[in-house]
């Protein structure tokens, strides 16, 4: 028998071939380590001592000896003093007094330099004057230099020195780390500046700006035409950023934070770029998968160092720090920063599925409550048109949690506007409690035990593989699933609640409370049934405490019928308090400007009267007509309309409100037009007598809509209104005329009236100037009945 066989197993060809390669990797690997490490440490000497050296050169020196001269006799004397006399004899005291002349020392002092004998040679004064001059170096402003020690010749001492050695950076922490300004390169350009007169300064300065704008143009171009390939560049346009010549240094950067925003505006892709596993670096792909992994890895490095630039101009200005050089003045700053905030802005609203929209919204969100006005509505408007325009809801989320987090932590303490930018979210739906059942998913992948129990192994595989590609196709969906975009628009709505019910709790007079209450008011439909009861509570507490404006009171009611309109058919609660309010504020709309409270008043009447119309009895009804008809004699027109827009609207909805019609009472009583209370003030014993004002308005929308009413407002016939009138709603009219400037605007040349309203406006319409201004406007027959009215009115008042 032969040799025992060995159990170990040959490695193979391919096997040996596999473990070289990954020795050979690993040795490169080890020495681009050991290479890297050993450059890092000397960048870290080499700047070490240059900082000891600059410390060194501004350090202003101090003697290191100070000289104190005294005349021999005073030695003399003082030696004689200290000495015991009495107890020596004369020979010792002799010997002393000489011993006190050849060592000096004995009485001097020991940290003067003052040389121990008086006669030396003249040679060797040039060494005593040297050694008594206190060692400072020579601060040089045009170049940076490294001292070395002085060497001695014939003619005397000689200065030595060597400049100092320039060290490139490399890596990109201490490129952002330490500017790439020089003082001294600066400080040479000035005097040379300073030679010229104005108008070369001038003309150079044009010439230099030149220069930069075409190389940006030229960097820009080559990236967009192959963003791929010339991503490299990126680098050395963003390095423009630190430009060092004070002459065109503000210009030059903003130009350059401008151009570089509108770049990656540009080459960014529509997706998110993930990191790279070990795994995958390790996998060896193809030339083009690699060439766009390298474009990506750049991309995402280079847009990262250009946000924290921006970051660092914001906070320079914030901080008012000034940098080591000189290139840019403080007073620029402010102009640099705000060019910084408009290119976040842009970036916030251009790439809201890139990477660090987060970082950018951490940026913008505080300086939303800068004391800036200029900064704070460019932040603003930036947050409100990415809310108008997202429509995955990923950005809304985030958005909404950095502002719940500001608002906690300036203790409720930050401008409304901040607030107000809420109001822009797109959220008409989100996602309700179900049912254990219902909220399982619809698509379930199977069990190993279910495929092994009912698949042969052929089928296992291919259904493994099946399964694989459906969850790869999920992850690549470039829009969101519904129930996801759902459940992203529940959370964002939940901390907006949370913020809303906050600033309610613990900030009930803070200046945010109109922002909130508006707030609820538009999302009131989408609050959880169960904050009903409480929430309605605390609106009619803050209506009952008086500390509210008009407004503000709106709002309340608007949301309070919201919730009881929506979800809360179901609770069984009396609003009348709330009909009451409304009732009883309607006459302190303002009357001599045109403002949007009238538009929260008609929607509180459409979800009050008609939405609620079977809850809503014939006296309130009766009630809320008359006194809309008392209301739009005193507001101005496009007013006006939307009111006897909103009667049209009751008195279809309730037909026996033709009573008013008729100038015959229908039962006992007497109208009470001062009462509060819509039920109790006997609305069936009056007339709308109104209506025949208003037919001779000088407005021919509001003589229509007058005409209509008197006539019953019917839906067909010859008082019908037209088809555009009449299918438009009374907030839609008012915001129409609104916008066509309705309103009446006395002419310079009309006599001056302490207060514009309808009574006094009678006297500015005689004026001749005011009847040719009315005749361009409205039209001649228009404009005669606005002067008969105008005459009528104006012999009442008088």
């Amino acid at each position: 028998m032969g040799p025992p066989r060995s159990k170990k197993r040959k490695p193979s060809f391919r096997r040996l071939l596999k473990t070289s390669n990954l020795k050979i990797e690993n040795k490169s690997k080890n020495r681009q380590f050991k290479q890297q490490s050993t450059a890092k440490k000397y960048r870290k000497e080499q700047k070490k001592l240059r900082q000891a050296i600059k410390d060194a050169s501004l350090r202003t020196p101090e003697p290191l000896e100070r000289y104190k001269k005294k005349p021999e006799e005073e030695e003399d004397e003082e030696f004689e003093e200290s000495l015991p006399v009495d107890m020596m004899d004369e020979d010792d005291l002799e010997q002393m007094k000489a011993m006190a002349q050849k060592a000096s020392f004995v009485t001097r002092d020991l940290s003067s330099c003052e040389p121990v004998h008086a006669k030396k040679r003249k040679s060797d004064n040039v060494l005593e004057s040297y050694e008594k001059m206190p060692r400072k170096m020579q601060r040089q402003e045009e170049k940076e230099v490294i001292h070395l020690l002085p060497i001695k010749d014939k003619t005397g001492l000689i200065p030595q020195s060597i400049e100092k050695p320039v060290v490139e950076k490399v890596e990109e922490e201490e490129e952002e780390e330490e500017p790439a300004e020089d003082d001294g390169s600066q400080k040479v350009f000035e005097p040379a500046m300073a030679a010229l007169s104005p108008q070369q300064q001038l003309q150079l300065r044009r010439q230099k700006l030149e220069d930069r704008k075409l190389r940006i143009a030229g960097l820009g171009s080559a990236i967009l035409s192959d963003p791929t390939v010339n991503i490299k560049k990126l680098k050395e346009l963003r390095s423009m950023l630190m430009e060092t010549d004070p002459c065109v240094a503000v210009t030059v950067r903003k130009l350059v934070m401008v151009s570089l925003m509108e770049v990656f505006k540009d080459i960014v892709p529509a997706y998110r770029i993930r990191p790279l596993t070990e795994e995958e670096k390790s996998t060896k792909v193809k030339k083009e998968t690699q060439q766009l992994r390298e474009f990506e890895e750049g991309l995402v490095s280079q847009y990262k160092f250009y946000l924290e630039n921006l970051e660092q101009t914001v906070k320079d200005w914030k901080q008012k720090k000034r940098k080591k050089s000189e290139s840019v003045a403080l007073q620029s700053y402010k102009g640099l920063a705000e060019v910084a905030i408009k290119c976040i802005c842009e970036l916030l609203v251009a790439l809201t599925h890139f990477n660090f929209h987060n970082n950018i919204i951490v940026m913008v969100v505080p300086l939303m409550n800068d004391p800036s006005k200029k900064v704070s509505e460019m932040c603003c408007e930036a947050v409100r048109k990415m809310l108008k325009q997202d429509r995955l809801g990923h950005a809304p989320l985030g958005l909404v949690k950095v502002i719940s987090g500001l608002v906690k932590s300036r203790n409720y303490d930050i401008r409304p506007e901040v607030l107000k930018t809420l109001m822009s979210l797109r959220i008409k739906e989100v996602e309700v409690k179900k049912d254990t059942e219902t909220v399982a998913p619809k698509k379930k992948f199977m069990t190993f035990k279910e495929k092994r129990k009912n698949l042969s192994r052929m089928q296992r595989k291919w259904k493994k593989a099946e399964e694989k590609l459906e969850k790869e196709l999920l992850e690549a969906e470039a829009s969101e699933s519904k129930e996801k975009k759902l459940k992203l628009h529940t959370e964002t709505l939940n901390i907006v609640f949370l913020i809303y019910f906050r600033i309610l709790k613990k900030a009930q007079k803070s200046v945010l409370l109109p922002c909130v209450l508006e707030g609820l008011a538009k999302f009131a439909h989408l609050i959880n049934l169960e904050f009903f009861d409480d929430l309605l509570t605390v609106l009619h507490n803050l209506i009952e405490s008086g500390d509210l404006s008009y407004r503000e009171s709106l709002h309340c009611i608007q949301t309070s019928f919201i919730i009881l309109s929506g979800q809360g058919d179901v609770l069984n609660i009396d609003p009348l308090k709330f009909y009451t309010h409304l009732y009883k504020t309607l006459f302190l709309l303002h009357a001599g400007a045109s403002n949007d409270d009238i538009t929260i008043v008609l929607q509180c009447l459409d979800v009050m009267l008609l939405k609620r119309r079977k809850q809503v009895t014939l006296q309130r009804a009766l009630a809320f007509t008359k006194r809309l008809s008392t209301l739009s004699l005193h507001v101005l027109p496009n007013a006006s309309v939307g009111v006897l827009s909103a009667n049209r609207m009751l008195m279809q909805t309730f037909p026996k409100c033709d009573i008013l019609l008729d100038n015959e009472a229908q039962g006992s009583g007497v109208y009470l037009p001062e009462l509060d209370q819509p039920e109790y003030c006997n609305p069936h014993n009056t007339a709308l007598w109104e209506l025949h004002t208003l037919r001779r308005h000088y407005h021919p929308i509001v003589r229509k809509f007058a005409a209509h009413l008197m006539v019953g407002a019917p839906s067909e016939g010859s008082g019908a209104l037209s088809t555009e009138l009449s299918r438009r709603s009374p907030v839609e009219l008012f915001e129409d005329y609104n916008t066509k400037d309705m309103t009446f605007n006395p002419p310079v040349s009309a006599p001056a009236t302490k207060k514009k309203d309808h009574f006094t406006i009678g006297h500015a319409l005689l004026d001749a100037d005011l009847k040719k201004r009315i005749d361009e406007i409205l039209g001649t027959e228009t404009a005669a009945a606005g002067l008969d009215f105008a005459a009528h009115r104006s012999q009442d008042h008088t």
